[in-house]
């Protein structure tokens, strides 16, 4: 299979009407990645080595967003929607370069695995010259069925056409499809578009290339393969299952989920095994834990690193360029962005820590922040190694707390500080005795007169 070349044509132009949105419906996203680059991923997972992406509808905006998720690919402009092997010809001159394979694909089908692309591409190796990749359901209402004599698929018959016995058939077309490269365009090109709708259908080709004396056959994948989205519920449907399939493997790997069904992957987290995650976290994109980690309840993590043995949350919130070192802490309602938070260092609750390096074995108390922001430009922090910093302090970028540095409770830091030094500052306290009997009983005084 390595040796043979394969063209991946993914078929990206549809408008997407049903989702009532002025997204392109392959860009809205499943697992943090738009739908038509899980197909994108599957595709090359196969061993397709080129990939030709056939875009009509938005299709600056899919230029744009291809650039990111399919760099190589190249892009062909269905001008007109006449059916799904207008669509195909529209990678001609893709087509026309002579590839061992060609793999036809779905952007809206995000479900596709890799294994079921292979396994049609094997059929090929083996002599056919067309491959449809079909699914078994109980319930086949709706689906166009494969219609198989002695182990060949001779048609692809939609619904309205079937007869009674043929409406029996639980093996159903899922709508990938592979094809010999050397037989692509002349099967292609074949076909005609005599039916209701003007339109040129790619199923044609199966009786076709049967008419021909080629091989068809049919490979079976499971439903989820050939789920096809259309409107948000289905979108919501594929992301269920595509979470579902997550959350197994991260088990499978030796990563505990202590309710699996409340935990949200993004489709590039890494986890490690011996890492235990709580009920509602979520994970969104780059996104990486180290073994033995400890994630609590409700925590939002997005573009962190997260080191082994480390603390975070409940109700923690780490952000793009979060950065914890092994064995570090970060609390309940605690915020840490573009950050580093070295060794053992911990910042247990209620603190922002943005634009900052938190050094190793150093404590950050209760209601800290490192005010980061001046309305224009960012400033950073520096806290040194084993530094302690009380509660309520606000450290103004930029500055430098030094190693061993210490800061009294309640502090404004606008000034850096030396090692090993205590800094104070805050207003110092005055003490009057009587004032505060004094100031009860003209309030309650007032409180009265004002109910009279």
């Amino acid at each position: 299979m390595s040796q043979r070349t394969c063209l991946s044509i993914i078929l990206a132009a549809g408008e997407g009407t049903r989702m009532k949105s002025a997204l392109p419906k392959v860009l809205h996203q499943i697992a943090g990645l738009p739908m038509v680059a899980h197909v994108v991923k599957a595709a090359e997972a196969a061993g397709a080595g080129d990939l030709a992406l056939v875009i009509g509808h938005g299709a600056e905006e899919m230029r744009k967003a291809a650039q990111k998720f399919a760099p190589k690919a190249e892009a062909f402009v269905q001008e007109k929607r006449l059916g799904t092997a207008h669509a195909v010809l529209a990678a001609r001159a893709a087509i026309s370069k002579g590839y061992d394979d060609v793999l036809v694909m779905f952007g809206d089908t995000p479900l596709i695995d890799p294994d079921a692309l292979t396994a049609a591409r094997l059929k090929l190796a083996q002599g056919a010259a067309v491959v449809v990749i079909g699914f078994r359901t109980a319930n086949p209402t709706g689906y166009g069925r494969l219609i198989e004599k002695g182990g060949k698929l001779v048609a692809i018959r939609e619904e309205k056409d079937c007869s009674d016995e043929e409406k029996k058939i639980t093996f159903c077309n899922g709508g990938l499809m592979a094809i010999a490269g050397g037989q692509a365009l002349k099967l292609l090109d074949a076909v005609g578009n005599k039916n209701a709708k003007g339109e040129y259908y790619l199923t044609d080709i199966v009786e076709i290339a049967g008419a021909q004396g080629l091989d068809v056959v049919a490979t079976e994948a499971s439903f989820e393969n050939a789920l096809g989205i259309n409107n948000r519920a289905e979108l919501a449907q594929a992301e269920g299952i595509w979470q579902a399939r997550r959350r197994q493997e991260a088990m499978l790997s030796g990563v505990t989920l202590i309710a699996p069904e409340t935990v949200f992957f993004s489709h590039d987290t890494e986890i490690g095994a011996d890492t235990i995650v709580e009920p509602n976290v979520w994970f969104g994109p780059g996104v990486k834990i180290a073994g033995g980690a400890r994630i609590h309840a409700f925590s939002h993590i997005e573009g962190a690193i997260v080191a082994a043995h480390c603390d975070v949350g409940p109700f923690a919130r780490l952000r793009p360029g979060a950065d914890l070192k092994q064995k570090a802490k970060v609390g309940n309602f605690c915020e840490v962005k573009q950050a580093v938070i070295e060794e053992g260092a911990k910042v247990n609750h209620l603190t922002y820590i943005g634009d900052a390096r938190v050094g190793a074995g150093a404590n950050i108390g209760a209601g800290t922040i490192t005010c980061n922001y001046d309305g224009y430009l960012k400033h950073f922090t520096d806290i040194g190694e084993g530094a302690f910093v009380g509660s309520n302090s606000s450290l103004v970028a930029p500055v430098t707390i030094g190693n061993g540095g210490y800061i009294a409770s309640g502090s404004v830091i606008t000034e850096s500080v030396p090692d090993d030094a205590l800094a104070f500052g805050r207003a110092r306290q005055k003490t009057i005795p009587g004032k505060g009997k004094e100031l009860r009983e003209r309030f309650a005084s007032a409180a009265a007169a004002k109910k009279r």
